[in-house]
Order: C-alpha cells, then structure tokens, then sequence
C-alpha cells in the first residue's frame, strides 16, 4: 500500500466519521424520565472520560512525563478559562439547547475538540511508522471515537438535542483529526516531540470536565431525588 498525504486525509476523516456512531444508541432509549436520563447521560460520559484521560495518561508518561504533566496543567487551565469566558449565558443558543444547558454542551464539545487533536497527532506520525500500523491505530482510534461520540450525546440529548444534531456536534468535535494528521504525517519527527505534550492537554481537559461539570450535576440531581 502506498501512504501519503491523502491516504492519511482520508484515515483520520474515517476515525472522526466514527465518532458520530457512539450517538446512535440513544435513537432507541425511551425519554420517559428526563431528570433520571439526565443523571445517567452525567455518569457514562464521566466514566468514559476518566477511562479515556487514563489512557492518555499512561502513554503520555511512556513518552515524556515532564511533557505530559505540563500538558495536563495547560489543558485544565485552557478550558477553565474558556469555561468562565462563557459564564453563565441566559442568552446562548444552541439549536434545541439553550442557558445552562447550551453552556454544558459547548463546554463538552470543546473539551473532545482538544482531545481529537492529540489522536490527529496520533494517527499522522503512525503512518510514518508505516503503513501497516497506520492502518492499525487508524482502526484503534475509530473504535475509541465510538464511545467518544456517546459521551457527547449522553451529555447533550437528555438537555434536549436531537440525536441527529448529537451525531454531529459527535463528529464536528473529531474534525481536528483529518486537519492534523495530515501535517504529523509530513513532519513526524516534530510531531512526535510534541505528541506527549498533546495526550496531557487532552487528559487534563477531560478530567476539569468531569471534575467542574459532571460531578457536580450528579450531586445536584441526587439532591432533588431526595
């Protein structure tokens, strides 16, 4: 197989496709109890994002642990600073989703945005290992993104989304995959310096959402059950 420059393009379009797929199980979960649904969609995305963090972790510190650790620190602080430029905007809108619920939702999207570009990374410097394992981790990243897209959904579609806009928002957040791995490909060597600081960013990323915005909606739903 002759790899190069579209052949990545095309891998990573893939993988980011396959996000959308995670969003397609709650077509055929019953809406009867929002609040319920709600806590739920909290718990899964929560779990998959410190499962996913953890990941990231351990190959990060393979790599580089000072790299790694800097990125988590980076990664935390980037999205609590995006977090508090958001506010708590009454008047934000998106799609079905507005106020609290719409802050929520982009508040996600931007954390598995951060998170697709350290896999961009991740996919253009494999095919420059060749492309035997190019296709492999082409193909281990496509699974992951699964769970991925359900952990935006179960966010998202128990605010209100549709799961067709879920799906989407699912693969719009993938969308740095196919714009990175190509230019890793081309520059692996540099990439690969930078691929340990880029697993931390993404980890520490994820672990403010679960630690600011998960958690504290789980606390929050438990009380109003009692």
């Amino acid at each position: 197989m002759s790899v190069n420059v579209w052949t990545v393009t095309l891998a990573a379009a893939l993988t980011a496709v396959a996000t959308g797929i995670g969003a397609l199980p709650l077509a055929v979960v019953p809406r009867g109890d929002a609040g319920r649904l709600l806590r739920l969609g909290n718990a899964i995305a929560a779990l998959l994002m410190l499962g996913a963090s953890a990941g990231l972790l351990w190959q990060g510190v393979e790599l580089g642990p000072l790299r790694t650790g800097i990125g988590v620190v980076l990664g935390a602080g980037a999205i609590l600073l995006f977090r508090r430029a958001l506010g708590e905007r009454d008047d934000l809108v998106l799609g079905r989703l507005t106020g609290a619920d719409a802050v929520k939702a982009l508040a996600i999207v931007a954390v598995m945005t951060a998170h697709s570009f350290s896999e961009g990374v991740g996919i253009g410097v494999s095919y420059g290992e060749g492309d035997r394992f190019g296709i492999l981790i082409t193909l281990v990243i496509a699974l992951h993104n699964i769970p991925e897209g359900l952990a935006i959904a179960v966010v998202l579609v128990p605010r209100g989304a549709g799961v067709g806009a879920a799906a989407g928002w699912s693969v719009f957040s993938s969308l740095p995959q196919p714009l990175i791995a190509p230019l890793a490909f081309l520059f692996v060597e540099e990439f690969h310096a930078v691929l340990p600081l880029g697993l931390g960013i993404a980890a520490g990323a994820m672990i403010w959402m679960v630690a600011a915005e998960l958690l504290p909606d789980l606390r929050v739903g438990q009380q109003a059950v009692r």
